[in-house]
């Protein structure tokens, strides 16, 4: 798939990113080489390739990091203990986005 100008504009809208036309020219074709070696990725056949899992500390197969020891997720009110702004049980933060 080839990106398009339009494409790059677009998607710097989605996420209200106001880019210069010098800008979206480099993302153009930064993106279009990143879209290009996921398809050279996506053409490799994988047919016997054995499947890989996450890599392991020196210990046995099933090792984890931690022991998976259940525990009393925190109440509402010391979630907000720290939180510079709170309000109805949320934490309250600055608009961003002004559309």
């Amino acid at each position: 798939m080839k990106l398009t100008e339009k494409d790059v504009r677009y998607v710097a809208a989605l996420a209200n990113l106001n880019l210069t036309d010098l800008e979206v020219g480099r993302m153009l074709h930064d993106l279009d080489g990143i879209l290009g070696q996921m398809d050279a990725l996506a053409g490799i056949d994988t047919e016997g390739a054995a499947p890989m899992s996450q890599v392991l500390f020196d210990a046995d197969e099933n090792a984890t990091l931690r022991a998976d020891v259940e525990r009393t997720p925190l109440d509402n009110e010391a979630a907000l203990a720290n939180a510079a702004i709170s309000g109805e049980g949320y934490f309250k933060v600055p608009r961003v986005i002004e559309r």
